[in-house]
């Protein structure tokens, strides 16, 4: 298929292993939880195929032009079904959408990766994934709006330091080096090493799997709005009227970097653009 990828292979129960003991929480047996795909069917390029930053020079997605910086913007995963343990999947994954547009750091450009998970022949998720790509030289968004943490509810924390970003790196293969090597972070224009974006939605859907109605058969859709940088209590509060499903994720100065909402259609493809 041109202009598509597609991998293939047993969903083992090693990844889901070293998944649950970084964020220190059960090991699942059966099926995934949502959201632990990330861990899977990942593409593992050679490393002559990376530029400076770490990423992937060509391939699905390629960057639209040299020495542009790439930062993960959000996305919308629909979960059918859960991944079995112990039995193969495919995925298959393509782009779907690129658009063009200006913002606070200079112009951007918008690209959406649209995967599919297939088990038994039946597609169990459905995800899209939206990317932005910035001019080198242009300077990282600022840090996002404080949150009062409320005084009860439920809340998911998680302490995340320079091993924990190494690690969440090293079981996702994200070699982008603004999460492992200062020096590149701060020629990147970030104060220290960036937590991942992944890393934040996977605990805000974490956070709806414990608290809420969990999101097997809903859409989990996220966005990202600052970055979070530096040594962190990464903290998952529910959304400003008390929902767990509308989650938010505040650093330790209380900031927002991340929220979700939970809905019961389908990833249908209007990408939640923003810088």
């Amino acid at each position: 298929m041109a202009g598509r990828v597609v991998r293939e292979e047993v969903i083992a129960p090693e990844p889901a292993e070293a998944l649950a003991n970084l964020l220190d929480t059960d090991v699942p047996v059966a099926v995934l939880p949502p959201m632990w795909h990330w861990v899977y069917l990942l593409e593992r390029r050679p490393s002559a195929d990376l530029g400076p930053d770490g990423h992937p020079t060509s391939g699905v997605p390629a960057p639209p032009g040299p020495g542009l910086k790439r930062m993960f913007a959000g996305g919308r995963v629909t979960t059918t079904h859960p991944l079995r343990i112990g039995e193969p999947a495919t995925r298959v994954s393509w782009v779907s959408r690129t658009s063009e547009k200006v913002g606070r750091s200079g112009p951007l450009t918008f690209l959406t990766l649209r995967t599919e998970i297939s088990q038994g022949g039946q597609v169990a998720i459905v995800e899209e994934s939206d990317l932005v790509y910035r001019a080198a030289g242009a300077t990282s968004p600022p840090g996002g709006a404080p949150v009062a943490e409320p005084a009860a509810g439920p809340r998911l924390r998680l302490a995340v330091d320079e091993a924990f970003l190494f690690r969440f790196s090293a079981l996702t293969y994200n070699a982008h080096r603004i999460h492992y090597d200062l020096g590149w972070a701060r020629a990147e224009g970030y104060a220290g090493l960036v937590v991942h974006g992944p890393l934040q939605a996977l605990m805000m859907a974490e956070f709806a799997g414990r608290y809420g109605a969990g999101l097997v058969g809903r859409t989990f859709g996220y966005r990202l709005v600052a970055p979070m940088v530096g040594t962190q209590t990464l903290t998952v509060l529910p959304g400003p009227e008390g929902a767990v499903a509308g989650a938010r994720v505040v650093d330790t100065a209380g900031r927002l970097t991340a929220q979700s909402d939970v809905s019961s259609g389908n990833v249908t493809g209007n990408p939640s653009h923003h810088a």
